[in-house]
């Protein structure tokens, strides 16, 4: 895996985001606790890539008990933001197909350095092949003031209510 951004964050305004959390809300259909995006800053088509962030506070649902004293963001919400990222980009550009898109699996993701609350939560996705319309392959990372927190590949696919 890349240790290196998959772009150049420092370019990047993220006092400016092209996507709200509210627009993310118009797309993605996480709500209360599990919302892990705060905005989206970036999108890159040609590239099938999009940035993003988690602006994390002392509140979080997940501060009190992981861990009680010394609070770590736990890696599975690290990788649900970008899963969220992933999957806002995969619909909102119409990549995939069906109501939502889920888990399918998830490779080669590396945890490199613990987040904590306070922190901004800097993540690329880039969509790297789309199959079928059903099965999304997202390479993504996460970065805190420039250091590389988590890197990984996922899977999503697209989910139907009923």
């Amino acid at each position: 895996m890349a240790s290196e951004p998959m772009c150049d964050l420092k370019s990047l305004d993220f006092s400016k985001p092209l996507f709200t959390l509210e627009q993310i809300r118009e797309v993605n259909p996480q709500r209360f606790e599990m919302e892990q995006l705060s905005g989206i800053i970036h999108v890159d088509q040609s590239q099938n890539l999009i940035v993003g962030y988690k602006q994390l506070s002392h509140d979080e649902f997940w501060v009190r008990g992981h861990m009680p004293g010394f609070p770590l963001m736990p890696g599975v919400v690290q990788c649900e933001a970008a899963a969220q990222l992933g999957g806002f980009y995969a619909r909102k550009y119409g990549l995939i197909s069906g109501e939502y898109l889920g888990f399918g699996g998830m490779d080669e993701v590396r945890f490199r350095k613990p987040v904590f609350p306070g922190a901004r939560l800097d993540l690329i996705a880039m969509v790297t092949r789309v199959m079928a319309r059903r099965l999304a392959q997202v390479r993504f990372q996460g970065w805190v003031d420039g250091e590389l927190m988590l890197e990984g590949q996922m899977l999503g696919v697209t989910v139907t209510k009923g």
